[in-house]
């Protein structure tokens, strides 16, 4: 009985051991890729100018490693590209910088790319969920709101519109 006991708990321990693994590797091989693009674009943006999609691109990889200010200045150099195909790409250009700007805790100008971000994809939720949470941060929770009330039209299923409507109601209970 003690050797069965002891081969259940061998074979958790592995398998523990084996998901675990699994788990750390896929994330060197997800980091790696991840770097190499970054040192391609950086090598290739040095070196020449880029299209509106690399600009993107490397703007994104740095706001993944919290580099917004960089990424800021990409995020511009694409947006002054003439190559964008087309509004929806220059509304997810304009989230992106709104993005970054909140990362920098700049939600005044967070809100205007937001903004302009809707203004050219009215239903883009994400960009809704964003521009609510910018105006969660400036303490304005009838517009943050009214924002995701907004992004639950468009995504009647969105998990943090949904979650934020819930929280953001019982606080207006509370304070009226």
């Amino acid at each position: 009985m003690d050797s069965n006991l002891l081969i259940v708990y061998l074979s958790v321990l592995l398998a523990i051991l084996g998901s675990t693994s699994w788990f750390v590797v896929r994330q060197i091989f997800k980091t790696r890729k991840l770097e190499m693009s970054l040192e391609r674009l950086e090598n290739k943006l040095t070196i020449e100018k880029g299209t509106a999609q690399e600009y993107y691109e490397l703007g994104s990889i740095y706001v993944d490693k919290k580099l917004y200010s960089q990424a800021i200045v990409l995020f511009q150099k694409a947006l002054k590209s003439q190559e964008l195909a087309g509004e929806e790409d220059l509304a997810f250009l304009y989230n992106a910088l709104g993005f970054a700007h909140f990362g920098q805790e700049q939600y005044d100008i967070a809100i205007r790319q937001y903004k302009e971000a809707l203004k050219l994809q009215p239903d883009y939720v994400t960009s809704l969920n964003n521009l609510g949470h910018a105006y969660e941060r400036k303490k304005l929770t009838a517009q943050a709101l009214e924002m995701y009330e907004q992004a639950l039209t468009c995504d009647p299923e969105n998990a943090t519109a949904k979650k934020r409507v819930e929280s953001l109601r019982k606080r207006l209970v509370i304070y009226n």
